[in-house]
């Protein structure tokens, strides 16, 4: 059985590096950088945890976490990275796509959403595109989520019956648990175009979600040129007094009701 990683330690270590990505995201903002991380994989692979650690105690105003849901018919008529072009980071920000235009060569190619001309389309633009986006300027870094079929059924099953995480689950999750294969052969063809030197797929085994977590934000870390940027500490002076000032009775307004008190009892 795969060793996973103990608890402890691991939330001492997610802390540490959590706290290294405030100090690289004050860097992107000082700096100007721009930086997208695209996040792909099987269903229940991870990706929505290892982008909740990633952003949990960074500036929204800094990095900004795009999930683009089913494009519009106005969309769909557009040139295909058209809807994702406008999501890309400016000056100073970093964007965090949980899927991306990827989906082309996912699911849209594998369920029968865009046809095989717009398909095979999408693998000769893609690395022309995002060869354009870095010779702008964007550090582009692309994860790929990678998990077993047992452990992919193993997580489907646990939501199931976990009523905070059963919205998880989605009819097409359902649906694309049925095609492995497809999604497999679909994943594999992906690669073969999309993984060049330039803009490389970064494979994150994701058997253990506590490794898998530490071992891209690590990663991660170590694909942005950042250094700590010196920061002028601010102080807390003393407040004006003002004796003439006076709050105004509680049941002049509507409070919400004391649930918590209950668990005082």
């Amino acid at each position: 059985m795969h060793k996973r990683v103990p608890k402890r330690p691991y939330e001492a270590e997610l802390l540490r590096l959590q706290a290294e990505l405030t100090t690289m995201t004050e860097w992107i903002k000082e700096s100007g950088a721009r930086v997208v991380v695209i996040f792909e994989g099987r269903d229940a692979a991870g990706k929505g945890g290892a982008i909740k650690r990633i952003s949990e105690y960074l500036s929204p105003r800094i990095c900004r976490i795009t999930a683009l849901p089913a494009p519009t018919e106005r969309e769909r008529s557009q040139w295909y990275f058209q809807r994702y072009v406008s999501h890309l980071p400016s000056a100073g920000e970093m964007v965090l796509f949980d899927r991306s235009w990827y989906n082309r060569a996912g699911v849209e190619h594998v369920m029968g959403f865009c046809t095989s001309e717009e398909y095979h389309r999408f693998l000769a633009q893609c690395p022309v595109f995002e060869h354009q986006l870095i010779e702008d300027g964007i550090i582009l870094v692309k994860y790929w989520f990678s998990v077993s079929d047992t452990e992919q059924e193993r997580r489907f099953q646990s939501r199931l019956d976990d009523p905070l995480r059963r919205w998880k689950l989605s009819p097409m999750d359902v649906e694309a648990r049925q095609r492995w294969s497809d999604y497999s052969r679909a994943k594999d063809a992906m690669f073969f175009h999309t993984d060049t030197p330039e803009s490389p797929w970064f494979v994150v085994d994701a058997e253990d979600k506590r490794a898998a977590r530490l071992n891209c934000i690590a990663h991660l870390l170590s694909q942005v040129p950042y250094q700590a940027v010196d920061e002028t500490r601010l102080k807390l002076g003393k407040r004006e007094k003002d004796d003439g000032y006076r709050r105004p009775p509680r049941d002049l307004y509507s409070y919400v009701p004391d649930h918590a008190s209950m668990l005082l009892d």
